[in-house]
């Protein structure tokens, strides 16, 4: 009777992590999502502590349990509500690290089970399938593991892009050498399994390193994207090794979200999947480029600024990471609000890109409560800016560089951008002239219909709000 109770835990568990992905799709419905995916995942979790039985016997050990659950859910609870929303995303790669420890870890211990049974009479081998399954999950949660830890680094600045030549030969290597020693155990030709098992853990940790290391710029969120995908992958591993339902649809609907999306990411700025996998995505791309000599740009006061908003038809606004440093997403909806009510029409162009990971500027707005409607996809807001009278460029660069469409030589050629420089009138507002997060020059500063409105995003907006009140 327990067995079929644990079961319909499972089953519970498992179809609200599939509502719960669905809802996700919405911004309107996915913190209802979230926490309907989080009800299931609680029902699984009290149903496995209390109901599974192996050999006749419960789990036990319910204070060592319980007291994980208390302090990671503290932990967790701490950090995710001090957090600041230009540190989200090394937050998510933090945890997403976390995810791939733990699958890395349930195939040592697993493995430290097999390789006891070997001594009792009768065990000659390691069972292939679940060997096989033990390595898997120990490789790819470990490069999950190390290449989040590396990425957080990166995003918070603590890590910088490090690379060398033929580091595509060294990546390979590495995991070449991963495979040949997982072959050897299980075909059975080893001499200390342990040994072999404990190599195959350190070399998947450093090519997680090296894998990450060189990646810079705007090519983080398909970084981040991919090791979400080998988090899931791995925990699924977890689910076959258990036999645990609800853990295997997890992991499965994980690592298939985070390919796709990878994809997507990829498609999005024109990148080779094939790339990413190698460790050389985005790494050194600067290398060789040499500088164009570019014109003058001008500069444009709050007070005209104002006024050009005031009186245009329809105004595009274009959030980027700079709108999520300055923490302006509510003043931007302000902004948006009193336009609106002097008759302007007001959207938001959403770079897939934008930020520094998927979906940054959507969470971004969101928080702000922007009506979902209003924010346009890259494709939308395409057809739309040659209608625009006024585009504001909030702290984004390098998803309106016209260079990605017009400069062969440029590091970012053949990426799809936002195309601003449809619309007649382009106000960026940035700290400074200083480049992007690609570490490249913008061509549209430099273009006749841009001027620069130069100040912290909060504030510019705020003052803007203010100068066109008072129109």
């Amino acid at each position: 009777m327990e067995l079929s109770i644990l079961t319909v835990c499972y089953l519970i568990g498992s179809l609200t992590f599939i509502i719960g992905l669905k809802m996700l799709s919405n911004p309107a419905t996915a913190r209802k999502g979230n926490l309907i995916a989080a009800a299931g995942m609680t029902i699984a979790i009290i149903g496995t502590i209390f109901l599974y039985e192996e050999n006749e016997k419960k789990l036990g050990n319910y204070l060592w349990i319980f007291g994980g659950i208390i302090v990671g859910g503290v932990i967790g609870t701490l950090a995710a509500k001090k957090v600041k929303m230009t540190a989200m995303p090394e937050m998510v790669s933090l945890f997403n690290g976390m995810g791939g420890a733990c699958a890395a870890l349930i195939s040592i211990v697993e493995f430290n089970h097999l390789y006891s049974a070997i001594e009792i009479p009768g065990y000659d081998q390691m069972p292939f399938g679940t060997l096989l399954i033990i390595l898997l999950g120990l490789i790819i949660g470990s490069i999950s593991f190390s290449g989040s830890i590396i990425a957080w680094g990166k995003l918070n600045g603590s890590v910088k892009d490090f690379s060398f030549n033929g580091q595509h030969i060294f990546n390979l290597v590495i995991l070449a050498v991963v495979v040949v020693l997982a072959g050897l155990i299980l075909g059975g030709e080893f001499g200390d399994p342990q040994l072999i098992f404990f190599s195959i853990l350190g070399l998947s940790l450093l090519y997680g390193v090296f894998f990450v290391m060189p990646i810079g710029g705007a090519d983080m969120p398909v970084v981040i994207s991919l090791l979400n995908s080998f988090t899931g992958v791995a925990a699924a591993c977890g689910g076959f090794l258990y036999d645990n339902k609800v853990m295997l649809t997890g992991g499965i609907l994980v690592g298939a979200a985070g390919i796709l999306l990878t994809v997507l990411m990829c498609k999005a700025m024109n990148r080779s999947l094939k790339n990413v996998l190698i460790g050389s995505f985005g790494g050194a791309r600067t290398t060789g480029v040499v500088a164009k000599e570019q014109g003058h740009y001008k500069e444009i006061s709050l007070s005209d600024t104002a006024v050009i908003m005031s009186y245009a038809s329809k105004v595009m606004i274009v959030p980027g990471y700079g709108l999520a440093v300055a923490q302006a997403q509510h003043a931007c909806h302000e902004l948006e609000k009193i336009l609106e009510g002097k008759g302007v029409n007001v959207k938001y162009a959403i770079h897939p890109v934008a930020g520094r990971m998927p979906g940054h500027m959507n969470v971004l707005l969101a928080e702000a409560d922007v009506n979902y409607e209003k924010l346009q996809e890259m494709e939308q807001a395409n057809e739309e800016f040659s209608t625009t009278d006024v585009v504001l460029v909030l702290g984004a660069n390098d998803v309106v560089n016209p260079a990605a469409k017009s400069d062969p030589a440029s590091p970012i050629y053949g990426m799809p951008i936002l195309d601003v420089e449809l619309a007649k009138n382009i106000i960026v507002n940035k700290r400074s002239m200083k480049p992007g997060y690609a570490g490249i020059e913008n061509d549209l500063f430099f273009r006749p219909k841009t001027s620069m409105l130069f100040g912290d995003a909060k504030k510019v907006i705020q003052d803007l709000i203010a100068e066109i009140k008072n129109l």
